[in-house]
């Protein structure tokens, strides 16, 4: 008797966990389709190229309100110079220094942008970091409810990501996994600042060197 009420609790726990599973896919799955047709609230620079700087240092000054996060991009002096060569504005621009890696990039800028309250990002990349940092920003935001919209830039040179299919296969694995851990876990990173600290004279003092499309004319 005792066995059989044990697997009949068993099954009613089953049965809840399996419930709240759903609920919370449907309240995600409705969260996205919302965000989807709204604005974007930021756009999220992964570091590899100078190039996915410049690009949206342009997409600022068409929207100067947008926040901006760059995951290890270029020295900060070279970008604080590429968005005064462009004119583009520095208030909302944020530079992050604790990511390592592609899965670094989303690790650790996952609570920055959810204490944003960001619904919608665009990520810029380039198109060598295709498809594994689309998929998974897709699976990585899209499991706190943040719609994904890629927009690639051509790089020259030689390319910053270098893909495979066991790179792509291993990230994709362990995002699966950190989008569950994630939903309780909240990385924080040290090393985030906004732009417009940066100290344009103490690094002309300590030495830097751009790449010469981030150089001053």
């Amino acid at each position: 008797m005792r066995v059989v009420w044990r697997r009949h609790l068993l099954g009613l726990g089953l049965l809840g966990i399996t419930f709240v599973l759903c609920g919370c896919l449907l309240n995600n799955t409705l969260k996205l389709q919302a965000a989807a047709s709204g604005s974007v609230d930021a756009f999220l620079v992964l570091g590899g190229s100078i190039s996915r700087e410049i690009y949206v240092a342009e997409l600022v000054k068409q929207y100067p309100t947008t926040k901006v996060l760059i995951s290890q991009g270029s020295q900060d002096p070279c970008i604080w110079l590429i968005f005064q060569r462009e004119e583009a504005s520095i208030e909302h621009v944020w530079l992050e220094h604790c990511a390592d890696s592609t899965f670094g990039n989303f690790y650790f800028n996952i609570p920055i942008l959810r204490r944003w309250h960001v619904h919608k990002v665009k990520l810029i990349t380039s198109p060598t970091h295709l498809p594994r940092a689309k998929w998974m920003a897709q699976i990585l935001l899209g499991a706190h409810g943040i719609w994904v919209e890629v927009d690639t830039v051509e790089e020259q040179g030689i390319p910053g990501n270098q893909e495979s299919l066991v790179k792509t296969g291993l990230d994709i694995t362990r995002s699966l996994m950190w989008a569950v851990l994630s939903q309780g876990i909240q990385p924080q990173c040290s090393q985030l600042k906004p732009l417009a600290a940066v100290d344009l004279e103490a690094w002309r003092k300590s030495g830097f060197k751009c790449e010469r499309q981030g150089m001053e004319n």
